[in-house]
C-alpha cells in the first residue's frame, strides 16, 4: 500500500502546528511499523512543487490529510495548497473534467475524477469541545463535524474520485489538551481501519 499523509497544520499567528505535526508523526510511526507500506509525505509549511505534489496524489492509495478548523474552514495556507495542486492536476491525474457533457449538461456533475479506487481519510482538530456538535441548544445545532463543517471537503475528495474511510476529530485541544490519550485514541482508530487489510505477518 503506498501512503500520502499530508499535514495541513499551518504555522501562523498563535498557532505552531505542534498539535497536527504530532498526530502526523503518529500517523507516520504506524505506517512505518507495517511491511509493505511506501509512504510519502507533504507539509504545507514547506516550498512544494504542484506538478511533484499531483504526482504524489496520482501514486497513493491512500491520502492521510491532517488539518486543524480555523474559524470553521481548513487554514487558508492548506486551501492555497489544494487549489494549487488540484489546478496543477487537471487532465493530469487528479480530475479530468466536472464530468457532464455537452448533449447532456444537467447530470452526472462531479464524476470527471481520475483518481478512482483510492481512498482518504481526514482528521481535524478543534478548541471546539465535542459536546458543541452533540448537545441540543449548542453551537453547532447538533450537526457533526462531517456532515458540516467538513461537507465541502468531503464533496472536493469525491470530486476527484476518492472515498472516504472513517474520519478521526480532535477536541478541545487548546484548552483542555491530553495530547497522550488522544493519541492512544488515534492509534486505536488507524488499527481498526488499516490492520485488517495490511498482510497478516505486519500484525504484532
Amino acid at each position: 500500500m503506498k501512503v500520502l499523509i499530508i499535514n495541513g497544520g499551518q504555522v501562523f499567528g498563535h498557532s505552531g502546528g505542534r498539535f497536527n505535526a504530532t498526530v502526523t508523526n503518529e500517523t507516520i510511526s504506524f505506517f512505518s511499523q507495517q511491511e509493505g507500506v511506501e509512504i510519502r509525505i507533504t507539509n504545507i509549511n514547506d516550498v512544494y512543487d504542484p506538478a511533484e505534489e499531483v504526482k504524489k496524489y496520482v501514486w497513493a492509495d491512500l491520502i492521510i490529510y491532517h488539518t486543524p478548523i480555523w474559524w470553521f474552514q481548513l487554514p487558508h495556507e492548506f486551501k492555497k495548497y489544494l487549489d494549487v495542486v488540484f489546478s496543477a492536476g487537471h487532465r493530469n491525474g487528479i480530475y479530468r473534467s466536472d464530468g457532464r457533457s455537452n448533449e447532456n449538461p444537467t447530470a452526472n456533475y462531479g464524476t470527471g475524477g481520475m483518481l478512482q479506487g483510492k481512498k482518504y481519510m481526514v482528521t481535524t482538530s478543534w478548541n471546539a469541545p465535542k459536546e458543541a456538535f452533540t448537545l441540543p441548544g449548542e453551537f453547532f445545532m447538533e450537526t457533526s463535524v462531517d456532515q458540516g463543517p467538513l461537507f465541502g471537503f468531503h464533496r472536493m475528495n469525491a470530486f476527484i474520485g476518492l472515498k472516504p474511510l472513517q474520519s478521526m476529530h480532535f477536541h478541545d485541544v487548546e484548552k483542555n489538551a491530553d495530547i497522550e490519550q488522544d493519541m492512544l485514541v488515534y492509534k486505536a482508530h488507524l488499527e481498526k481501519l488499516f490492520l485488517p487489510a495490511l498482510p497478516a505477518e505486519s500484525i504484532v
